[in-house]
C-alpha cells in the first residue's frame, strides 16, 4: 500500500525529525525555501551506512562535506587543485599564479601584504557564510567599502581629472533637489502630489540638496573644504560647485550610487588575514578524508551508486572511489569535458552554459592614497580596469596591498588578451590619473586573469550570454541542474541567484543537503513501513 503524503510527512519526521520533515516539505513544494538563511540542522545519524563523494573544494563543496559529515555520512572529497576554496583564493609573497598560456606568476608582496584574488568581501546579510565564519571560529573585520574620499574619473570630463566621490555625490544631489523643487513651485507635479505632499517635500529637498533659502543650490560643505576649518578664525569654506554638465559628461557618475547597492551597503567584512581563512576553517574542522590534486576524469552512476575516477595530478596509478550518492559542485564549464554517463539532456544543458571574465591586478605599494585621506573605499574609472580598490586593513603601515584592476564582463575578456606586462602598464596608468607621479611606485605585480585559471576557467556562469554575479536566473537549463538525477547532486554558487558570491555557495549546498536528507529520510521511512509487524 502506498503512502499518503501525511503519512509519509510523519514517517519522515518520527525518523529524522524536524529538520528531515521541514527539508521534505520544502522539496515537495509545501513551503517556501526560507529567504534567511539559518544554521543547516541534520540529524546526527542520518547518514548512518550511507556514503557522499563531494566533487569539489570550493565553499560549495566544503560546506557539504562538513554538514554530511555532521550528519553521518562517510565523506570523501576531490579536489583537483593542491588547494581548497576554489575561488576563495589568497595570494601572499611565494604563492603561484599558474595559467593557460601563461608564464608562471610568483607573488613577491612585502610580508603581511595579501590579495583576494576571487572573492574579497562579505555583506552583513550574507548571514549563510556568516554564520560559518562564526561557528569555524574565523575572526573578521570591517571592508571599508566605500570612501567619500576615493574618485570617479572619466577622460571626457572635469577636464580630465578625477572627481572626488563627496563632491560628486553632494553636487549631484544639490542639483537634482534645486529642479525638482522648481518643477514643485511651477506646478509640474500637482496631478501626482497633493498640496500637503508639496508643503512636506519642498523642506526634505532643501535638507537634502543642502540649497539655499532660494531653493537654489550654491555649493555646500558636504562636497569637501577649500579652506578646511581650524584654530581662532580660520573658518571652513565650502569647495565650489561643479557644473551639473560636467558631472553629467562623466560616464561614472552612476558610481555614486555604488554604495546603495543592497549588496554592497555598510557594514561589509572580510576575514582577518584574507579570505581563504575561511576555507582554511572548513579544512581543519572536516575530518573527512579531503584528497587534493584529484583531477576527475569520469562520473558513473551505477545501479546502487556512484562511481567516479581520478587521477592524482602529482603521479600515481587512476583510482576509483564509489559512493552511495555524489555532489558534483565542479564548475559547468569543467564538468562537461568530463567523461560522464548524464542523461542527454542534462549533459546539454550543462555544455550550454558559457562563463563570463574577470580580472584582477594587485600592486604592492606605499600607502600614498593614505596621505590623500583614503583609507579604504573604491575609486571607479571604468574602462578594461573598472577601479581602483584600496586595503582596509593595515592602515597606516608602511606598504599596503593596492588593487589597480578589476573588470568584469566584455572588457575584461578583450584586456584579458593583451600580454600580461600590457595588462599591467594599463593597470598602472590609470593608477597615474588618479594619483599623479604615484604611478612609478607600483611594484610586484600580479595578475589573475579567471578566464585563464585552471580547474574555473572564468569567474561564474554567463546565463543566457549573460554575465553578472547576481541576477534572477529561470533559465530552462538552470532550473533542470537544480534537480537531482539519480543519484547526483550538482551544487554550487553557479545554481543560486548569487553566482559571484559565497553565500550564494552556502545556500545552494544547503539546499542540495536537503534534498539528500530528504531522499534518505524517505528510504528510512518506506523500509520501516514495509516491515512486517512482528
Amino acid at each position: 500500500m502506498g503512502l499518503s503524503r501525511r503519512n509519509f510527512l510523519h514517517r519522515i519526521g518520527a525518523v529524522g525529525g524536524y529538520a528531515a520533515a521541514y527539508s521534505a516539505m520544502v522539496s515537495l513544494g509545501l513551503m517556501a525555501t526560507p529567504a534567511k538563511a539559518g544554521p543547516l540542522q541534520l540529524p546526527a545519524n542520518l547518514g548512518a551506512g550511507k556514503s557522499v563523494v563531494v566533487l569539489g573544494g570550493g565553499i560549495a563543496g566544503l560546506t557539504a562535506a562538513y554538514e554530511l559529515e555532521r550528519a553521518g555520512f562517510t565523506v570523501t572529497v576531490l579536489e583537483a587543485r593542491d588547494r581548497v576554496g576554489g575561488r576563495n583564493w589568497t595570494l601572499r609573497n611565494g604563492s603561484k599564479v599558474e595559467m593557460v598560456g601563461e608564464a608562471t606568476q610568483t607573488v613577491s608582496f612585502s610580508d603581511g601584504l595579501y590579495m583576494n584574488a576571487g572573492p574579497a568581501r562579505i555583506p552583513s546579510h550574507h548571514e549563510g557564510l556568516l554564520g560559518y565564519c562564526d561557528k569555524l571560529g574565523v575572526p573578521l573585520e570591517v571592508e571599508i567599502n566605500s570612501s567619500r574620499s576615493a574618485y570617479f574619473w572619466s577622460a571626457g570630463s572635469n577636464g580630465g581629472k578625477p572627481i572626488q566621490m563627496r563632491q560628486g555625490v553632494n553636487d549631484t544631489r544639490g542639483y537634482i533637489s534645486e529642479l525638482l523643487a522648481k518643477a514643485l513651485n511651477k506646478g509640474a507635479l500637482d496631478q501626482d502630489l497633493t498640496l500637503e505632499d508639496k508643503e512636506r517635500l519642498l523642506p526634505f529637498l532643501r535638507a537634502y540638496g543642502d540649497l539655499d533659502e532660494g531653493m537654489a543650490f550654491k555649493g555646500t560643505e558636504r562636497s569637501g573644504f577649500a579652506q578646511v576649518p581650524g584654530a581662532a578664525a580660520q573658518f571652513g569654506k565650502g569647495r565650489d560647485p561643479l557644473p551639473l554638465k560636467e558631472l553629467l559628461a562623466n560616464d561614472q557618475l552612476r558610481s555614486t550610487l555604488f554604495e546603495d547597492m543592497v549588496y554592497m551597503q555598510a557594514t561589509m567584512f572580510q576575514p582577518i588575514g584574507g579570505m581563504d581563512r575561511i576555507a582554511a576553517g572548513f579544512q581543519r574542522a572536516i575530518k573527512s578524508p579531503v584528497i587534493m590534486n584529484a583531477e576527475v576524469l569520469q562520473i558513473r552512476q551505477t545501479a546502487g551508486g556512484v562511481a567516479v575516477a581520478w587521477r592524482d595530478r602529482t603521479g600515481g596509478p587512476g583510482q576509483v572511489t564509489q559512493a552511495d550518492f555524489a555532489v558534483v559542485t565542479i564548475p559547468l564549464n569543467i564538468l562537461a569535458k568530463i567523461d560522464t554517463n548524464f542523461d542527454k539532456p542534462v549533459k546539454v544543458a550543462i555544455a550550454a552554459v558559457p562563463y563570463d571574465y574577470s580580472n584582477k591586478i594587485g600592486f604592492d605599494a606605499p600607502r600614498f592614497w593614505e596621505k590623500q585621506q583614503i583609507f579604504g573605499g573604491i575609486s571607479f574609472v571604468g574602462g578594461d580596469t573598472g577601479l581602483v580598490w584600496y586595503p582596509s586593513n593595515g592602515l597606516h603601515t608602511a606598504r599596503g596591498m593596492l588593487l589597480a584592476c578589476y573588470g568584469s564582463g566584455p572588457n575584461a575578456k578583450g584586456f584579458a588578451e593583451k600580454s600580461l606586462q600590457d595588462q599591467i602598464a594599463v593597470a598602472k596608468g590609470v593608477v597615474g590619473r588618479l594619483h599623479p607621479g604615484h604611478e612609478g611606485e607600483l611594484t610586484n605585480p600580479v595578475v589573475v586573469n579567471w578566464s585563464k585559471i585552471p580547474f574555473n576557467m572564468g569567474p561564474w556562469p554567463a546565463w543566457n550570454g549573460v554575465g553578472g554575479q547576481e541576477g534572477h536566473l529561470d533559465d530552462p537549463n538552470y532550473r533542470l541542474l537544480n534537480q537531482p538525477h539519480g543519484r547526483v547532486y550538482f551544487s554550487g554558487a553557479h545554481l543560486s541567484q548569487m553566482p559571484g558570491w559565497q553565500e550564494g555557495a552556502v545556500l545552494s549546498a544547503q539546499r542540495t543537503l536537503g534534498q539528500i536528507a530528504t531522499r534518505v529520510s524517505q528510504s528510512v521511512a518506506e523500509r520501516r513501513v514495509a516491515r512486517p509487524a512482528a
